[in-house]
């Protein structure tokens, strides 16, 4: 077990050092970017690990994966991100310990969020998940809403009891105009928040970047970096 939190200590080390240089270079400071660890695959020691470590904040994509591990690690003072594409039937289970959903797309997907929110007697903080690669009117490959579908979804979010509407969240689009250039993508992304905001003006969330890309996201004003491997290694099957 040491060995393992020597490692992930090594990694977190070397990733706080690339967020803090990037904003460096940004002329931003450190603290307004937050550090979600994405956890999947992982085991629930690691995240426990992590909390040791001085994690607080991580992420999980699939509900059968994540609801046992959230519950295994109860005890810890973290706040659970979902970020994978969120079908209805798994909603009642996510709602139960996330405290944000990154990955809102759809209307019936509110919903369903706040019907189960206020069954639970909670309130989740949700992101519209915004796909740069889709036609209007379509959802991405990777799940999320077409540029032009946020006002809508972000209405939906504020007027559904339960929800906050908190922000904006992609992935860089790995086709169309924005493939291989992904500070232009997050780039675009922030001008879609400042739009955003003046209707919402507590929409403030950007969650962009991951470990191949933070450097850009950070340059174009993400408020949070999802990064997984260059903090818990390749993941088992990958590499």
């Amino acid at each position: 077990m040491t060995e393992r939190k020597d490692e992930l200590a090594g990694n977190l080390a070397r990733v706080e050092e690339r967020i803090a240089d990037a904003c460096a270079a940004a002329g931003r400071r450190r603290e307004d970017v937050t550090l979600i660890v994405v956890t999947k695959t992982y085991p629930a020691s690691d995240v426990r690990t992590l909390a040791d470590l001085g994690v607080r904040q991580v992420a999980e994509n699939r509900d059968q994966e994540a609801a046992p591990k959230a519950a295994e690690c109860a005890d810890l003072p973290l706040r659970w991100h979902f970020v994978g594409q969120l079908q209805t039937n798994k909603v009642r289970s996510v709602v139960g310990y996330a405290d944000v959903v990154q990955s809102v797309d759809r209307s019936r997907l509110v919903t369903a969020l706040s019907k189960e929110a206020v069954r639970a007697g909670r309130e989740l903080d949700c992101l519209v998940q915004v796909a740069l690669d889709a036609d209007e009117g379509g959802r991405g490959e990777r799940g999320g809403v077409a540029p032009g579908g946020i006002e809508e979804l972000a209405d939906a979010l504020a007027l559904a009891p339960g929800l906050r509407c908190g922000g904006l969240m992609t992935v860089a689009p790995l086709t169309g105009e924005y493939a291989g250039r992904q500070q232009a993508a997050f780039e675009r992304l922030m001008d879609l928040s400042t739009r955003l905001r003046r209707n919402h003006p507590a929409a403030t969330m950007v969650s962009a970047g991951m470990s191949g890309d933070l450097e850009q996201a950070v340059a174009a004003g993400a408020t949070h970096v999802r990064v997984g491997t260059s903090v818990l290694g390749v993941r088992p099957g990958l590499g």
